[in-house]
């Protein structure tokens, strides 16, 4: 039987291994070209702990599998903090149902949720298996409280146009 993945806490050290991740993330799932300059500002405060936290799963530092990047802030329309998961992605050679690493990463979501005390706010923003994505979102978190909607657009926009495609 196959050991369980571990999450563990990301740090400065895990930078270059999660921004590859990342750009790996918004390739398949972005709908507008992506900033790395603007990843960096998201991901590295969270790796150094300054209002958010990145969880890890991977053998070794260098080869992750999977992260969640979480960030503490504000709604447009309010002064208490939430939680807001910014990106949830899985390496397209570590997905399966028996690894459960997606289910893991969202339990580790859940636990700096009750461990800060802060709500947690996630969305699915996807047209590739998304159905697949919001059933593991509803068994972990329960029914959800709304849907994206994009015009004009599609996620995987910029898979598409690497690949030469049309969106």
């Amino acid at each position: 039987m196959a050991e369980a993945p571990k999450v563990y806490v990301g740090n400065r050290d895990d930078v270059d291994a999660v921004m590859a991740l990342a750009l790996a993330g918004s390739e398949e799932n972005g709908f507008v070209d992506p900033s790395p300059a603007r990843m960096l500002a998201e991901i590295w405060p969270a790796l150094t702990l300054d209002n958010g936290i990145v969880g890890l799963i991977g053998k070794d530092r260098g080869n992750l599998e999977g992260a969640v990047l979480l960030r503490i802030g504000k709604m447009w329309y309010s002064d208490q903090e939430v939680l807001e998961e910014k990106a949830i992605f899985i390496h397209p050679n570590h997905r399966s149902s028996k690894g459960a690493r997606a289910r893991y990463l969202c339990q580790f979501s859940k636990k700096m949720s009750d461990g800060l005390g802060l709500p947690l706010i996630i969305g699915v923003l996807s047209n590739y298996r998304t159905e697949g994505k919001i059933r593991l979102y509803q068994r972990q978190f329960g029914k959800p409280s709304g849907a994206f909607f994009l015009y004009g657009a599609k996620t995987g926009f910029v898979k598409d146009e690497a690949d030469g495609r049309k969106n």
